[in-house]
């Protein structure tokens, strides 16, 4: 049996720099694992794909990124056997933090590890994209520039152990309606993607609180004001810096204390109930 922790991401930036002729945007973001995740049990079966879930509202079909994913690398590589696969789901879902790909990324990491060790995880990004734009980052992981849809995945320095906090809404969003509302041309303010990769390099998290930006903010926080109230509810309890994760609504916040820290978890954990303390990885 293969155990694996599939964490989830943040964006310290997200810019859309133009659209493809198939309606694919064209990205440029920089993307951090977290020290949240969902831990996968995945074990070699006669036959079939077979999904159990601690969360009753995950589906175990098709519809899961997961299942895709066995069944991915199943054709691609001639597998016969089957797969069995349980899900202890942590990472809130339809939040902007990657759950449903890292979860995906579990799968293939594993089953490479089961049948076909020799397999890089280049090639495992590369077919991981047949099924979601993510999954390359959540393959590599860490601290990365990713460009394209999302395929083309820099490394960065690693941009660890910095306090935050995360606050999950009690709704989701879908990614597909943000990106078909989202107005290229009157997006205004584009973030300082180079400069946040150097306060990166100097581990400058004063710098990048204060610069991240992601242009997704433009629609989700007009649909949704609560997300506006998080963000300044962040900044009172002394956050350096907020911002949307991905399409939203997941909203984060840095702490340069981890007091601090503590006091607004316990005060947002009382108004959302996913509400989480934990840390760059």
């Amino acid at each position: 049996m293969q155990v694996l922790k599939a964490y989830a991401k943040i964006n310290l930036s997200l810019d859309v720099i133009g659209k493809r002729n198939d309606g694919y945007h064209l990205l440029r973001m920089i993307m951090q694992t977290i020290d949240l995740y969902d831990v996968l049990k995945i074990c070699r079966t006669e036959s079939g794909i077979h999904i159990t879930c601690n969360k009753s509202y995950v589906p175990c079909d098709n519809r899961n990124l997961a299942y895709r994913a066995a069944k991915l690398f199943m054709n691609k590589y001639g597998i016969r056997s089957g797969v069995n696969i349980n899900i202890v789901k942590n990472i809130p879902v339809a939040a902007g933090l990657a759950g449903g790909s890292a979860d995906a990324a579990a799968v293939l990491k594993a089953m490479r590890n089961m049948y076909l060790p020799g397999v890089h995880d280049g090639e495992l990004a590369r077919l991981g994209l047949n099924i979601g734009t993510d999954i390359p980052y959540c393959i590599i992981g860490g601290t990365a520039l990713c460009e394209g849809i999302g395929e083309i995945v820099t490394p960065l320095k690693p941009f660890r152990d910095h306090i935050l906090i995360l606050v999950k809404p009690p709704f989701g969003v879908s990614t597909k309606e943000v990106y078909e509302d989202l107005n290229i041309s009157k997006i205004i303010k584009h973030p300082n993607t180079g400069l946040i990769i150097n306060a990166i390099r100097k581990d400058r998290l004063g710098v990048v609180s204060e610069n991240m930006k992601n242009v997704l903010e433009n629609v989700t926080l007009k649909k949704h004001f609560v997300l506006k109230q998080i963000k300044d509810q962040l900044i009172g309890f002394g956050a350096l810096g907020t911002l949307m994760s991905g399409s939203g609504p997941s909203i984060f916040a840095f702490f340069d204390d981890m007091l601090k820290a503590q006091e607004c978890y316990d005060k947002m954990k009382v108004k959302y109930k996913e509400t989480f303390i934990t840390r760059t990885i």
